[in-house]
């Protein structure tokens, strides 16, 4: 299993950013699909999830609203569409799965990207 985030960026507060992660070799029908985040000094923390047997979605509450996660249809993609940024939304974004014996809240996954850098100014 390989996931490969890419989109990051510099990204002026109010604009838009889209953040990709390829999932190759995935040897299941569904997963739980996550985008977490880590800033200089910060602990990660998990920003939202998608379990993609069923479409439910979580959020953290400091991006309800103005980030949006999704699959494509063949759910090999994983997307988050950033819209609004803030500054304090600066860190280095990690997609992560989890095989389908999952739930969405938890934070704990099993396969991680290498992460992709976004900073807003």
């Amino acid at each position: 299993v390989q996931l490969v985030e890419s989109g990051g960026g510099s990204v002026q507060t109010g604009g838009s950013l889209k953040l990709s992660c390829v999932v190759s070799g995935w040897p299941y029908t569904a997963a739980c699909l996550g985008w977490f985040r880590q800033a200089p000094g910060k602990e990660r923390e998990k920003v939202t999830s998608i379990y993609t047997g069923g479409r439910s979605t979580y959020y953290s509450g400091s991006v309800k609203g103005r980030f949006t996660i999704s699959t494509d249809n063949a759910k090999t993609t994983l997307y988050l569409q950033m819209n609004s940024p803030k500054p304090d939304d600066t860190a280095m974004y990690y997609c992560a799965a989890e095989p389908p014996y999952c739930w969405l809240g938890q934070e704990e996954y099993t396969y991680w990207g290498q992460g992709t850098q976004v900073t807003v100014s």
